[in-house]
């Protein structure tokens, strides 16, 4: 089954594609079919991700899935939250989007870090919402939430990943994000924990597999 995505972040299509293949799904990226990214006005991630997959599923004239995620510190409140990907204001460089998307991660974790300068409670967790639609006026969305639970550094440590990987630890592993392989990630992060139940409610619902 083909079902767009409704995201133009590459390291976020590799990771669905690879947990949602056991379902036999193929994802496609909306900027493969022109679409554009729609915005992202409201407060919490449930609704933010409906926006977006309705968008997409509006434009692909069938189904489409979207994911809100983002980082919640205790310490700060729950915050960035929603607005984890632009947390920090700066002048983009022209060009390339990955180029772009490279240095707004650079400037968030400076500014997150920045902000938990003072504070000794520094635990946090990634939270990532899957919304799928079957068309744009779907009555019945399915929608899984997955939470990974962790602490940020000081510093960052590791090189793989992207966002806040650097910088948030997991206990139970020894290790940052950005320490992990891809397979390890995989198996268990906020979007891998999310991505098991839809894919378990596709099946369920959508006869998917």
């Amino acid at each position: 089954m083909r079902i767009v995505l409704a995201s133009n972040n590459k390291k976020k299509l590799a990771e669905l594609q690879a947990l949602l293949a056991p379902a036999g799904v193929t994802l496609l990226a909306q900027p493969q079919l022109g679409i554009t990214e729609a915005d992202e006005p409201h407060a919490t991630f449930i609704e933010n991700a409906l926006v977006k997959a309705r968008h997409a599923a509006l434009h692909a004239g069938g189904p489409a899935i979207a994911d809100d995620s983002g980082l919640c510190v205790d310490a700060l409140g729950g915050a960035p939250g929603v607005g984890s990907a632009h947390f920090a204001t700066i002048a983009l460089p022209a060009g390339d989007r990955e180029l772009q998307r490279a240095a707004q991660d650079a400037a968030n974790s400076r500014l997150l870090l920045e902000r938990l300068r003072t504070e000794h409670i520094r635990s946090a967790h990634f939270i990532s919402t899957l919304v799928a639609l079957r068309a744009a006026d779907d009555p019945e969305p399915l929608v899984a939430v997955g939470r990974w639970q962790g602490e940020i550094l000081r510093e960052a440590s590791g090189s793989g990943g992207f966002g806040y990987d650097p910088l948030m630890f997991i206990p139970a592993l020894g290790c940052t994000v950005a320490s992990l392989s891809a397979a390890l990630k995989n198996a268990h992060s906020h979007r891998a924990i999310a991505a098991q139940q839809i894919l378990q409610l596709l099946r369920d619902v959508w006869k998917v597999g």
